[in-house]
């Protein structure tokens, strides 16, 4: 398990450094220049010079490249061009609400989609399983940005039951964590019913079933249990895609997150924090994966097994 966990940390160090290699090439070949945007364009040359200088702008590509990858490393990435802030505290402070809004969703949709996914795999066939995969289908057909519109106009506007935007009002979270939830639990909800199926039918069900064991104990003990591994990747999954997907929902209610964040800074060109965007959403999801890798083991040994470790 040792050799397993340090060949994944290795693989996740060199995924880092290509994302932070690739990104720092495509910020350095797209056309623009960050000091004249910061100056408006109507400084002079010289002034241009020096402000080039004072950020360091002016030295060869490799030599800034190899400060940001060392500062890195030490958590420091660096100073914000146009708000003079370190880029590290703002990201801390914007993922504090980005991950608070993903997690929120991740409870919300894997509970929905639990409850819509195993209903549908006991009545398969039935009118209750066609409505439930019917609405399910219709919350993986809708674009998160338009559902969040959709319910800013009726539960907002109409009936004024929630805040449209901003985070003062009570209930400002509300519609963010269901807009989010409905739409990757009901995703989760299909696989979740494929699977329940799939293990339904298994030798062990029967038997458990023809020895009076209850319903309710065959499907908590039984069959979720056996169907953890798909439903682990999938949560491992929906919370890399949440947070991808909160960064959306963030612009769409006016949320001060890491979606806004990195939003305005690939604006205005500022790229200590788009930098910094990218590297913080790389760790996140590598780390993500890792766990995910690591539940694997804990709920199936034969995996570290067959891995040899």
């Amino acid at each position: 398990m040792l050799k397993y966990l340090f060949n994944r940390i290795w693989q996740s160090l060199i995924v880092l450094i290509g994302v932070t290699l690739v990104t720092f090439i495509m910020l350095n070949v797209v056309p623009g220049d960050p000091v004249l945007v910061m100056l408006n364009k109507r400084a002079d040359a010289e002034t241009v010079e020096r402000v080039r200088h004072e950020l360091g702008l002016d030295r060869p590509l490799y030599t800034q490249y190899f400060e940001f990858v060392t500062n890195a490393a030490q958590g420091d990435l660096g100073t914000s061009y146009f708000q003079k802030r370190p880029v590290t505290e703002m990201l801390n402070q914007g993922f504090a609400l980005t991950f608070r809004l993903g997690g929120l969703s991740l409870i919300f949709s894997v509970i929905f989609g639990l409850l819509i996914g195993t209903l549908a795999a006991l009545f398969r066939g039935k009118f209750l399983d066609h409505f439930l995969m019917f609405i399910a289908m219709l919350g993986i057909s809708m674009p998160i940005f338009w559902l969040a519109v959709l319910m800013q106009i009726l539960f907002g506007l109409n009936l004024g039951w929630l805040p449209i935007s901003g985070m003062k009002e009570n209930g400002w979270l509300t519609m963010p964590v269901i807009c989010l939830g409905l739409s990757y639990g009901a995703s989760a909800s299909r696989l979740i019913r494929t699977n329940m199926l799939d293990a339904l039918g298994q030798d062990y069900v029967r038997t458990a079933r023809a020895k009076g064991v209850s319903e309710a104990l065959v499907v908590g003990k039984h069959v979720l249990k056996n169907a953890a591994i798909p439903i682990v990747t999938l949560i491992g999954m929906q919370l890399r895609s949440l947070i991808s997907g909160a960064m959306v929902i963030e612009i769409v209610f006016s949320l001060h997150g890491l979606g806004k964040i990195a939003f305005a800074a690939v604006t205005s060109r500022d790229i200590p924090i788009v930098q910094g965007c990218v590297l913080y959403t790389a760790a996140v999801y590598v780390v993500i994966n890792l766990i995910v890798d690591l539940l694997y083991g804990v709920l199936d040994p034969r995996i570290r097994i067959v891995k040899g470790v």
